[in-house]
């Protein structure tokens, strides 16, 4: 009954490590390994940057630590997922794909979590970065939630994820400036609440200066966003460019994630900016899959390529693996009751 509870409502894989295994020098005997759905936001782009769209799955090669593995469900920009292969899914009829949550949260929209740097760094445009998020966040689909938060040396949650517009740019224009930047602190925290969820999810940055108070490292925090498969976009100002270990950071963290960074030399830049994510958000392609029996439960690996040689020239862009993070419970009662709950999409 357990098993099959797992495969109506989460249709996961369970990898449970033996009492033998050991685990960062620990007993591993309540180590479990939990793999749903892996769900990979995809842009395809020419050699001039204009965005490729009319793919089909069949375009599509997946590996997953040089395996092979079979698409389950497609979508093109704002279109709402679709199963590909009825034997990709361990169900036996598509209706009820809607008791997964991962596939759910992929028909409903994009979850966007807008990050505004408020610290002391953004004393003088505050009020035209406003402006700027005010208007993407006004430009975006009615089927996307957005939260709004913002940061200086501790993060403020000013709008909880809603699809309420008005709730959102009221958190804006809520926001006020503040003092020191601990901008990979807060986008932890940020990345940990879309890791919450499961679909398509992605964080926005805007940020006008360097990191001087965060405890994190930025590698970290990369590596997090690409295991919970949160996509990282950043704005960032001409003058952050110029500090060059800064600079390194943003576009190593965006790129691991599948998103993109951008340096603004003045506010019309940054409405540009975020005028050209919004193209992004619209043009990807976002795919899944259910990874097959794989041994490695550490680092995996993903790559994604396109199966005609006729499409040589195009570049791929997407997260490039996660890292399987094993759950530790305290007894085996625990233990049974965490099988039975869902598992967030990697």
């Amino acid at each position: 009954m357990m098993r099959r509870l797992l495969l109506v409502t989460c249709m996961m894989f369970v990898l449970s490590f033996g009492k033998a295994a050991r685990v960062n020098g620990q007993d591993a005997s309540n180590f479990h390994v939990v793999v749903s759905m892996v769900q990979l936001n995809v842009a395809v782009t020419d050699k001039n940057g204009d965005y490729i769209t009319g793919l089909r799955p069949e375009d599509f090669v997946i590996t997953e630590d040089g395996i092979p593995e079979k698409m389950a469900t497609f979508a093109e920009g704002n279109a709402p997922a679709h199963e590909v292969n009825g034997d990709a899914f361990p169900l036996e009829k598509a209706a009820e794909l809607e008791k997964d949550p991962s596939f759910g949260s992929l028909i409903s929209g994009a979850e966007i979590y807008v990050l505004f740097d408020t610290s002391n760094y953004m004393y003088r445009d505050f009020v035209f970065a406003q402006d700027a998020i005010s208007e993407f966040v006004r430009s975006l689909g009615n089927a996307d939630k957005i939260a709004f938060y913002s940061y200086s040396r501790d993060l403020l949650r000013n709008t909880a994820l809603t699809p309420d517009r008005t709730q959102v740019l009221r958190g804006v224009r809520s926001s006020v400036a503040g003092d020191s930047a601990a901008l990979y602190n807060a986008l932890l925290l940020t990345v940990k609440d879309a890791a919450r969820s499961t679909g398509r999810r992605f964080v926005v940055v805007f940020s006008n200066g360097p990191d001087n108070s965060s405890v994190v490292p930025p590698e970290d925090v990369a590596e997090i966003a690409q295991s919970a498969g949160v996509s990282v976009y950043m704005i960032s100002t001409q003058e952050a460019k110029m500090e060059p270990i800064s600079t390194a950071v943003f576009e190593r963290m965006t790129a691991a994630t599948g998103g993109k960074v951008y340096f603004a030399k003045s506010w019309k830049d940054e409405r540009r900016a975020f005028g050209s994510i919004r193209d992004d958000l619209a043009h990807l392609y976002s795919v899944s899959y259910y990874p097959k029996t794989n041994p490695n439960t550490g680092w995996r690996s993903i790559s994604v390529k396109l199966a005609s040689s006729k499409y040589g020239k195009y570049k791929v862009r997407t997260r490039n693996g996660y890292r399987l993070q094993p759950t530790r419970f305290s007894s085996p009662h625990k233990a049974a009751v965490a099988d039975n709950e869902p598992a967030g999409s990697k």
